[in-house]
């Protein structure tokens, strides 16, 4: 299958992920880290959305009614909790060969989550536009930050929300990413990350100024050894999300 045409796209991170199809909803394979990282995400995320919206987010489906895009869904682990708690969900991914399994899998879960293998910048081109752009653990494997966030901040409806998260450029989160979890542990492939291409907060938070969104929630989210889970936290040295809106 071929691969969407983007400017920020690394093709080499998209041919990494698309390896990795087969085994991408099997929770011990090699996206168990991603697996046990989503219900933090999701969480953030839904509390994000629910304050921009006025929604109470311990609401069965607080984001009833919303549009949502997820960016670089995968085979769909975010896209289907974000579609059980009631958002229209639409999801795109440059690794073509995801989005097959990601399909299977929603219609196995019986939920209407619309799939396609597209870039960003192939929805701006058509005109789209979401309530909720939602971009995570992405942002660290494209080639131009700044750019992919002005491409997303299209995206975003007046009034709407982008939600990102990553993984900070520390020493920390090089030890405990790349030299722990790749090299030590072995929770991920080797090379999954590059240092260098890891993002501050603050250069995330410029990015989005000169997009047009203003900053509106920073989280970090960290890793608990002993519960083996991951949590929401004010910590953002290794992990973190980001919420953006787009005046109305």
């Amino acid at each position: 299958m071929t691969t969407p045409d983007a400017a920020s796209l690394d093709r080499d991170e998209v041919a990494r992920f698309d390896a990795l199809a087969s085994r991408w909803w099997d929770p011990n394979g090699p996206m168990k880290p991603l697996h046990r990282f989503n219900p933090a995400r999701v969480a953030i995320f839904r509390d994000a959305a629910a304050a921009q919206f006025g929604r109470d987010a311990r609401a069965i489906r607080p984001l009833g009614g919303l549009t949502l895009l997820d960016v670089g869904c995968g085979a769909g682990v975010l896209a289907e909790p974000l579609a059980r708690l009631g958002a229209e969900v639409t999801g795109i991914d440059p690794a073509a060969d995801l989005i097959p399994v990601a399909e299977a899998h929603a219609a196995d879960a019986g939920l209407a989550i619309a799939y396609r293998a597209a870039a960003a910048e192939t929805l701006v081109r058509e005109g789209a536009a979401f309530d909720v752009v939602v971009a995570s653990e992405v942002v660290e494997h494209v080639n131009d930050v700044p750019g992919f966030v002005a491409t997303l901040a299209k995206l975003v409806k007046p009034g709407g929300l982008l939600l990102l998260s990553t993984i900070n450029r520390t020493p920390l989160a090089h030890a405990l990413v790349i030299v722990g979890a790749e090299y030590v542990l072995r929770w991920l492939p080797k090379g999954t990350h590059t240092y260098e291409k890891f993002v501050t907060p603050d250069e995330l938070t410029a990015a989005c100024a000169a997009a047009g969104l203003e900053r509106t929630e920073l989280r970090g989210i960290r890793f608990n050894p002993l519960r083996n889970v991951w949590t929401p936290s004010s910590d953002t040295a290794v992990n973190y999300a980001l919420a953006a809106a787009r005046p109305g």
